[in-house]
């Protein structure tokens, strides 16, 4: 891309999706109250994506080290996704989105493998933009699941075209843009080799209350970055 020329609508946004808990605390709610509003926020942030004209956002739902949190709110947690995934599968027709997932199965509830399998294949053929789910995903482990992959392929020497061929969804292209909600400033390991030149936007808003304006307000802070890759 060309310094002189403005950026335009991402084709790939991410986003950290943080701040149910806090905004749960705010109003002395049960954390899960949270996880239920923030629910509301994905299908709003969804809306705007297609809206906006953006192919791909990918959502960081649950991390692998969400694991240690307690074990009534993973339980919570695991509900509201099987809950979410039966929605999304109903509409799917209606709204043509296809759904990819990022993460590693185990160890996933069986209930939740069955109903994210059963919307990847409802949805496979949808022609609108990819909702790309990480969930029980981290970049550490991505990128060990790559090597390992390299390794039994007997490789010795890789490339970085060889290494992009072993990710979870080698298909999916980098994101130009990566949000995060609650003020927190850090990946979290988050998408490390596909970040190696987003653009990042910070916002102080919970996600809970993130909505179409606070998305737009991102994609208008991306179109005034100069994204020169290494050039002048």
């Amino acid at each position: 891309m060309s310094d002189n020329l403005p950026n335009s609508t991402p084709r790939h946004v991410a986003i950290i999706m943080d701040g149910n808990g806090r905004w749960a605390k705010e109003r002395r709610l049960p954390r899960q109250a949270g996880h239920n509003a923030g629910a509301k926020a994905v299908e709003r942030t969804l809306k705007a994506a297609q809206k906006a004209g953006v192919e791909f956002l990918t959502l960081y739902a649950f991390s692998t080290e969400n694991w240690i949190r307690p074990q009534d709110e993973i339980d919570g947690l695991m509900k509201l996704l099987e809950q979410t995934l039966d929605r999304y599968t109903k509409d799917a027709a209606k709204n043509n989105i296809r759904l990819w997932v990022s993460g590693e199965r185990e160890p996933l509830p069986a209930g939740v493998l069955k109903k994210m399998d059963y919307a990847v294949t409802a949805t496979a053929q949808n022609t609108g933009l990819t909702l790309n789910l990480a969930l029980n995903y981290g970049a550490r482990q991505e990128i060990t699941h790559a090597v390992n992959a390299l390794l039994a392929e007997g490789k010795t020497s890789v490339t970085p075209e060889d290494f992009q061929a072993c990710l979870y969804h080698p298909d999916l292209p980098d994101p130009e843009l990566i949000i995060r909600t609650s003020g927190e400033e850090r990946l979290s390991n988050f998408l490390l080799w596909q970040a190696a030149y987003s653009e990042f936007y910070f916002t102080s808003v919970l996600w809970p209350d993130f909505t179409e304006e606070e998305f737009n307000k991102a994609l208008d802070a991306y179109r005034t970055r100069t994204r020169r890759f290494g050039g002048i």
